[in-house]
């Protein structure tokens, strides 16, 4: 008789291992901090909150909490997992202080906020020009895409309120900037709002736009260079207004609602007047055309704005609106960018699809849910969600190539991040030994070699 052999072997199991270092893989982050200047920065603007005898900067704590939320933490003890490998992340402060220091901040408000986030544009700055060809703004223009999130709230935190798809939580308003097809958007901005919060806020649409702005390099804050796109909750009035106000530093394309008016403008448009809508790569994108609307449909938009329609067949077995036309999905856009054919306009704006990619990577960071009770709590949350967004952003930008610089949160944590390694002492050297027969280690060894040759920060 045969003795039955289980599917996975049997693994005798012992607590008194030395010298092995978890989530070894984390050293990427820990090079793009100090490459990047940021743990410099965050350290001088966050000085006013280090107290006298004080054992722990106020930065680095910051900063702490921010690497363990990049690594997969969802809350403030999970810091936890940077104190038991100090020799990988240094000293790292108690939960006690942690949550002192957040209270702090909190209680400074809109100050404490400011000085966060000045250390954040300090650093995109250097990281951009460091990456060269690989930063989003290689080709003098940068995207900034807008659009809200819903965060569920599963207790009576402050502001939390029935939302618009019937749940219960916060509805943030955030800001990302688009790398396009070559790597995953940073934030730039994030504006936390109770659940009830409208879609179509023009002020707070307007608030997180120029949060964004200021998150920029300043060579973007004038001329043309930047484009804003929002999906139709921005399409109101008073945002696009304020954004015409700001043509000649800003180009926009924004999203409108089908309304009743802009429906007979489109029944009325001649067959000639539509031209094929097409891929990104220059194909015609099959059934699918555009046209720009004229005439009495743009009474009481800005002067320069255009109205850009597109009609394209509905997939199978989608239900069509009441405002789309001969069995036709009409979805419609407003730009005030000239010069250039409406197809490759339509297709621009179409793109900004892509910031669906970027929620779906800030929900894997530490946006599932705000942890703390009170809303200032959970503005300081939302900026450490962004550093740590800021981060899994930056590296793959400086440190990968190939498919790597695509990989999102989940899968870089999961390959690079949780590397297992040994720590080896000789003479006054500490080596980190990652395992030969990890799959990615190769990737992680050549990520260090490039930051490796990244210039000090001076």
């Amino acid at each position: 008789m045969k003795k039955r052999i289980g599917s996975f072997p049997r693994v005798r199991t012992e607590g008194g291992g030395r010298a092995v270092v978890s989530q070894a893989g984390s050293v990427l982050l820990v090079e793009t901090v100090r490459k990047s200047g940021f743990d410099q920065a965050i350290s001088g603007v966050l000085s006013p909150w280090r107290k006298p005898r004080a054992v722990h900067d106020p930065g680095k704590v910051l900063l702490d909490v921010a690497l363990a939320v990049a690594s997969g933490g969802d809350c403030l003890a999970d810091v936890g997992m940077l104190r038991a490998e100090p020799a990988v992340f240094g000293p790292v402060a108690s939960d006690p202080t942690v949550s002192r220091l957040i209270d702090t901040l909190a209680t400074s408000g809109e100050r404490a906020l400011r000085a966060i986030r000045s250390a954040r544009s300090e650093a995109r700055q250097r990281v951009w020009e460091l990456a060269g060809r690989a930063a989003p703004d290689a080709d003098g223009t940068v995207t900034v895409d807008l659009d809200g999130v819903l965060v569920i709230a599963h207790s009576d935190k402050e502001d939390a309120a029935p939302t618009w798809k019937r749940s219960y939580g916060h509805h943030p308003l955030m800001a990302f900037v688009d790398h396009g097809p070559g790597g995953t958007g940073e934030p730039v901005a994030a504006l936390l709002r109770p659940g009830n919060a409208g879609s179509n806020t023009a002020a707070d649409h307007i608030t997180t736009a120029q949060l964004a702005l200021a998150q920029l390099p300043a060579r973007f804050r004038r001329g043309r260079r930047t484009l804003i796109h929002t999906d139709s909750a921005g399409g109101t009035h008073d945002f696009v207004a304020w954004l015409a106000r700001r043509g000649r530093w800003l180009s926009y394309s924004v999203g409108m609602v089908i309304t009743e008016q802009v429906h007979q403008h489109v029944l009325k448009v001649p067959a000639s007047a539509w031209t094929s809508a097409v891929e990104a790569d220059g194909e015609v994108r099959d059934g699918a055309w555009v046209a720009e609307l004229t005439g009495d449909v743009l009474d009481g938009w800005p002067t320069g704005m255009r109205l850009i329609v597109r009609k394209e067949r509905p997939h199978p077995g989608a239900q069509l609106r009441l405002t789309d036309a001969d069995g036709m999905r009409l979805t419609c856009f407003a730009t005030n960018t000239v010069g250039r054919p409406i197809a490759e306009l339509e297709l621009r704006h179409r793109l900004r699809a892509r910031a669906e990619d970027r929620i779906r990577a800030a929900r894997a960071t530490g946006l599932r849910n705000l942890p703390l009770k009170r809303t200032a709590q959970n503005k300081v949350w939302l900026e450490i969600v962004q550093i740590a967004l800021d981060l899994l952003a930056w590296m793959p930008m400086l440190a990968l190539t190939g498919e790597a610089r695509l990989w999102e949160p989940r899968r870089l944590r999961l390959r690079l991040f949780s590397a297992a390694g040994q720590l080896v002492t000789t003479g006054r050297r500490r080596i980190l030994r990652l395992a030969r027969h990890w799959p990615w280690t190769r990737h992680i060894t050549a990520g260090l070699e490039r930051l490796a040759l990244l210039p000090n920060p001076g």
